[in-house]
């Protein structure tokens, strides 16, 4: 009975896809599970998964000790479903993300209505004319270039210290997105976003202000072929893009403006406009590719403080951040990287200054969807501060 109800189960979704939709699974390594396009062509739906497994090894390196000792553990770093597609026309666009580790999910709250954080994006994007674009739900915010680009295409293991602790991250809201030719190859990119200022998931309300965004990139020498970390297409001509942000979150209560901790005082929250500039440019040429990050993080006032004036110890995320980083793909998939980062807070938040150094090592099997990546860290600190060493090796798998 059990296997005649098996069989039964089977033959009835495979007829339900077979007379209600279209199954046009590419049967292709990384171009998703399943894709399916409705006999009527209302609508279609691709469904992808991907993982990384990460191991760390980190040591604190003394003046007067040399290496202490080492911590090491594994981690499932990031596993996500994904779903994307259109709804009732190709011009009416969705993208749902939802993430299962516990690093995506990272803990539930009041704020969250004590739910855990599962969906990272629930957008819809509507071509409503032209090359404007109308996103509303909750997705990344036009930031940093860093965090733009999916951290299964990336270079090194992760992203760097500057994209930790400067990036604006998810936001619930709506964006408006347009691409426009200046002549030539020259091509222009704009996006205007307003967001709730709390981060994903958040579902008490507008706590402090709105969060508002905007984004221009240039394109002087054309689009890439492609948009992602490492030069796989390996550009014929020169490719560079440009980008200039400027977020400012109204009266935000978070320590990293929409992110970090909640400057709790004791009748409510303390309030804080949060000013974040981003410049960030993406240069590719024959298997060279180069990127740079410039952040920079203002409020009008950094500490937060209670309704008698007293400092409650929390302070707003100010200062600048650099990241440098370039590397070479070979012709058998090996890529070597370096990376250079700097972290330097404002002197009333610490005068603490952070410098690390990166070296990493990818082996891409499928281009970004099956890759080993592994680096090197050292993160030179001043004041006599303790100094960092970490290992970290992952494997990226995505379908």
């Amino acid at each position: 009975m059990r296997i005649r109800t098996g069989w039964l189960t089977a033959i009835s979704l495979f007829l339900s896809i077979h007379f209600y939709g279209q199954d046009i699974t590419e049967n292709k390594f990384g171009k998703g599970l399943i894709n399916v396009v409705a006999q009527d062509s209302s609508y279609s739906m691709k469904m992808g998964l991907r993982m990384q497994t990460l191991f760390t090894s980190d040591w604190v390196i003394t003046e007067d000790d040399g290496f202490g000792t080492g911590e090491s553990a594994f981690l499932i770093r990031r596993a996500r479903l994904k779903f994307d597609g259109f709804a009732y026309s190709p011009r009416l666009k969705y993208k749902l993300q939802l993430g299962l580790s516990n690093r995506d999910i990272s803990g539930a709250s009041g704020f969250t209505s004590d739910a855990p954080r599962y969906i990272l994006d629930a957008v819809v994007m509507w071509n409503f004319y032209g090359n404007f674009e109308l996103w509303a739900g909750q997705t990344k915010l036009p930031g940093n270039r860093e965090q733009l680009i999916s951290s299964g295409s990336l270079e090194t293991v992760d992203r760097s210290l500057v994209n930790s602790r400067f990036n604006l991250g998810r936001d619930l809201g709506i964006q408006l997105h347009h691409e426009t030719s200046l002549g030539g190859d020259f091509i222009m990119r704009e996006a205007l976003s307003i967001a709730q200022g709390e981060g994903r998931n958040v579902t008490t309300g507008n706590l402090g202000g709105y969060q508002y965004t905007a984004r221009l990139e240039f394109l002087p020498m054309g689009n890439f072929e492609d948009y992602a970390g490492a030069d796989f297409a390996r550009e014929d001509n020169p490719k560079l893009a440009v980008g200039f942000s400027y977020d400012y979150n109204d009266n935000a209560v978070r320590t990293r403006s929409n992110a970090g901790n909640y400057m709790f005082i004791e009748n409510g929250f303390f309030e804080a406009d949060i000013s974040t500039i981003f410049v960030d440019a993406m240069f590719k040429y024959q298997g060279f590719s180069a990127m740079g990050e410039y952040a920079y993080r203002d409020a009008n006032d950094i500490f937060a403080r209670d309704t008698d004036g007293s400092l409650t110890g929390d302070a707003v995320n100010a200062g600048s951040g650099i990241n440098l980083q370039a590397g070479y793909l070979f012709r058998n998939n090996l890529q070597l990287v370096g990376r250079y980062t700097n972290i330097d807070l404002k002197d009333e938040v610490t005068q603490a200054v952070e410098n690390q150094y990166t070296l990493a090592l990818s082996k891409y099997f499928v281009g970004h969807k099956l890759k080993v990546q592994t680096d090197l860290s050292y993160t030179d600190m001043n004041l006599g501060l303790d100094d960092g060493l970490m290992y970290r090796l992952q494997l990226e798998l995505q379908l």
